[in-house]
């Protein structure tokens, strides 16, 4: 993982940067390049620290909120069913139809 420091330190570099282009660029492009940077640089240099902590590995899965992975077997999610404690893979409980049930993974 990376360090906060490191962080916090191109959080702030990317912020000076920004500051200084707002005050060379006129009005509306400096303020559009300045918020783009300050945005695009933290998560450009998370995204190197994230790589190299991973040692190079493509994360072609994803694994975010949104991600497609997590598990490389691409394990499917179980329910269970809160009236009748049946385990199943649907909307509604095979054995008594409730649909009233909690995920298990």
């Amino acid at each position: 993982m990376f360090s906060y420091k490191w962080y916090l330190i191109i959080l702030f570099a990317s912020l000076a940067v920004s500051m200084a282009l707002q005050l060379w660029l006129p009005f509306p492009i400096g303020l559009i390049v300045a918020i783009s940077l300050f945005i695009a640089l933290p998560l450009l240099f998370r995204a190197f620290f994230t790589n190299r902590a991973s040692g190079g590995r493509s994360q072609s899965l994803g694994s975010g909120f949104f991600g497609m992975g997590g598990k490389p077997g691409g394990a499917s999610v179980n329910y269970v069913c809160l009236v009748c404690n049946n385990r199943y893979k649907g909307g509604s409980c095979p054995r008594c139809g409730s649909k009233v049930k909690r995920a298990d993974f």
